[in-house]
């Protein structure tokens, strides 16, 4: 989630790089790893909301807007790897605003895949619209993993307030049916089935209740930032609650599953009665790990991709990290 622009310290983002005149350049730089117990920070750069995709052998990473070096706002970033660790930044993927947001400066949450039948890569993201009336929903295409995407042109899904935001794209490996995943603003995370083009949602489907907020002790007064991911006829519900930013910063890694990808979905807290559904909280050093996204390397392995705070710099903002994880007795753990 990205309602408030991050804290950041503008000298340390002169170390962005660039590998393709798709995007928007900055001075080329590899990235070196850190880790620290379970999180592992492999972007250590503002880089919100990270989704990561394989495509062709690399890795391409998307997030929301910021800074770049030379101080001019990147709406969507984009950044590329050839190992997962090593992270090449390399500027705007979706350089041009949407006509429906074209005065506003906030850009958050991507969701990008690749759609093999419309050979394009699919960009669902979150934007202030221009009227100021809550927060909107937009669906852009590009040729190129890097971009430039471009915005359809019209909003996809309007809201009064910022329900409509955190989108998740998902094809069902079983029927090939499409839907999407999205919520915020202490309502439920909800979930729809689409038309099988990306344009809207299919004709005669209703939005489903997937999560409900304040059901954990902890971490679940807010709830958003979903993320779909299937393993052995099971479907895990990924989301993140409940404050990703600020001084007050209180967030974490939550599951739930399902055997349909419409539900109905059971929390980890709810199935072990321990009201905690959090798989992957704050250490000494970073805190407010979430907004993850799934993805697996060439082999099969898993991996979590998620943002985090380091708590003596909170300066840089919300920087890339990237763990393992696997599904064992029936429930997703990160591992070291």
């Amino acid at each position: 989630m990205k309602i408030l622009l991050p804290y950041l310290m503008l000298g340390f983002l002169s170390t962005l790089s660039a590998c393709s005149s798709h995007a928007q350049q900055a001075k080329p730089v590899k990235t070196t790893p850190t880790y620290t117990g379970l999180i592992h920070v492999v972007l250590d750069r503002d880089f919100p909301d990270p989704t990561v995709i394989r495509y062709n052998g690399k890795y391409y990473a998307y997030a929301t807007q910021s800074p770049g070096a030379d101080g001019r706002m990147m709406n969507i970033q984009v950044a590329w790897s050839t190992d997962h660790e090593h992270w090449v930044h390399a500027g705007d993927a979706l350089p041009q605003k949407p006509t429906w947001a074209s005065n506003t400066q906030n850009f958050w949450a991507p969701d990008v895949f690749f759609d093999a039948k419309l050979n394009k890569f699919v960009m669902f993201y979150s934007a202030d619209p221009n009227e100021l009336t809550g927060k909107w929903m937009g669906i852009a295409y590009a040729d190129n993993p890097l971009g430039p995407f471009t915005d359809r042109g019209t909003p996809f899904m309007k809201g009064p307030s910022f329900h409509c935001i955190d989108p998740k794209a998902f094809v069902d490996p079983k029927t090939g049916k499409h839907f999407l995943y999205w919520g915020s603003d202490f309502q439920p995370l909800r979930v729809q089935e689409m038309k099988d083009d990306w344009s809207d949602f299919k004709e005669g489907s209703q939005a489903v209740v997937a999560v409900e907020a304040r059901k954990d002790q902890n971490y679940s007064n807010l709830i958003e930032g979903s993320w779909l991911d299937y393993d052995n006829g099971t479907y895990y519900l990924y989301y993140s609650g409940d404050n990703c930013c600020g001084d007050n910063s209180n967030y974490a890694v939550m599951i739930a599953k399902a055997t349909s990808p419409e539900g109905p979905f059971t929390r980890l807290g709810e199935a072990d009665k321990t009201l905690n559904s959090a798989i992957l909280i704050k250490d000494a050093t970073y805190t407010a790990p979430g907004h993850n996204s799934i993805f697996t390397d060439e082999k099969g392995n898993r991996f979590i991709a998620y943002h985090a705070i380091e708590i003596a710099h909170k300066q840089k903002g919300r920087v890339m990290c990237i763990s393992p994880i696997k599904y064992q007795n029936g429930w997703p753990v990160v591992t070291k």
